[in-house]
């Protein structure tokens, strides 16, 4: 495809009025978040879904100037927890995005609670994608937050196709998805006592190609591991593993050179690409269009384990 098609000369018979509605429905949400709680923040983990809720972010509090420029700063901080094994070009475009907006960041280093015992490792190149839940809780109950914005979708997974929009937490950070709570005619109950948080996905609703057509209308920064690129991988149970120093090749596996793209960045350990040639927003959502896994299902290896492994993470803590 020409990289410099555009989405409206690619697919002109989009109707932007449902963006427009999901747009409206998530600023909603985010303001109704800003209201309610007294420390909130925005887990920004550089991916797709989190720069769409950072985007939306801006528009809900802050001034646009011209075109994609606003001026101010979002009332809540941004969080992420770093594994010490995301890509490197993922932790570049983080500080690199947030330097350009001015606004705050907090880092809980996964590092830093395996050093404090929390954590404990089987072996250094074990997944430190479920762990993660450590790091998060205790960045929670250092910095006393109340409520995180995440950019979770229930079309993702089995599990978080039950969450609620407000999920509540527990004293203990856990999610019982048997006792959230109702959410009609877009009325929340964000009541909680001491010690409780709640979690808040202003794009459930959202879907995969949402998610890029919004990109592509909005035309929002990105990593540039989610567009396609040469890079060295590995064949490993119908997946492509990346070649990378925490992913090396196992006995009689070969490595190979292959053009892909990421349709989700996390840690790598566990985060593969597929091939693609999509170069572009544009042509990703016509790319979107035609596939029938989902992007958690084609591309991540903890979520292959058991039919149940999302939603036990969930249940400890997980995002």
């Amino acid at each position: 495809m020409n990289a410099s098609l555009d989405m409206n000369q690619l697919l002109p018979e989009i109707d932007h009025r449902h963006l427009d509605a999901l747009e409206e429905e998530a600023i909603f949400i985010l303001r109704e978040v800003a209201g309610a709680f007294e420390r909130p923040a925005l887990l920004f983990s550089s991916g797709k879904d989190s720069c769409v809720v950072l985007r939306l972010a801006e528009k809900a509090f802050k001034m646009r100037r011209q075109g994609n420029e606003f001026e101010g700063r979002l009332p809540f901080p941004l969080l992420h927890v770093d594994t010490g094994h995301n890509f490197p070009e993922v932790i570049e475009f983080r500080d690199r995005r947030i330097a350009e907006m001015g606004e705050r960041l907090v880092v809980g280093h996964l590092e830093d609670s395996i050093q404090r015992g929390t954590i404990r490792l089987s072996h250094p190149l074990e997944s430190r994608n479920g762990h993660q839940t450590v790091t998060l809780l205790e960045a929670i109950e250092e910095h006393r937050f109340d409520c995180l914005i995440g950019g979770a979708r229930r079309d993702e997974e089995k599990a978080r196709a039950k969450e609620r929009i407000f999920s509540h937490r527990d004293s203990f950070g856990q999610w019982q998805p048997k006792e959230q709570r109702p959410e009609l005619w877009s009325l929340f109950n964000t009541r909680i006592k001491p010690g409780e948080h709640f979690r808040a996905f202003p794009i459930s609703n959202w879907t995969e190609l949402d998610v890029w057509l919004y990109i592509a209308r909005e035309n929002i920064p990105l990593p540039n591991l989610y567009f396609a690129h040469q890079r060295q991988v590995i064949r490993r149970k119908g997946l492509l593993v990346p070649l990378t120093d925490v992913t090396p090749p196992e006995a009689g596996e070969t490595v190979e050179e292959a053009l892909v793209r990421f349709r989700t960045v996390g840690d790598m350990t566990c985060t593969c690409p597929v091939e693609s040639p999509a170069a572009n927003a544009a042509e990703i959502v016509a790319e979107t269009l035609t596939v029938t896994i989902s992007e958690r299902g084609a591309t991540r290896m903890d979520d292959r384990t058991s039919d149940a492994s999302m939603e036990r993470r969930k249940k400890e803590g997980y995002f």
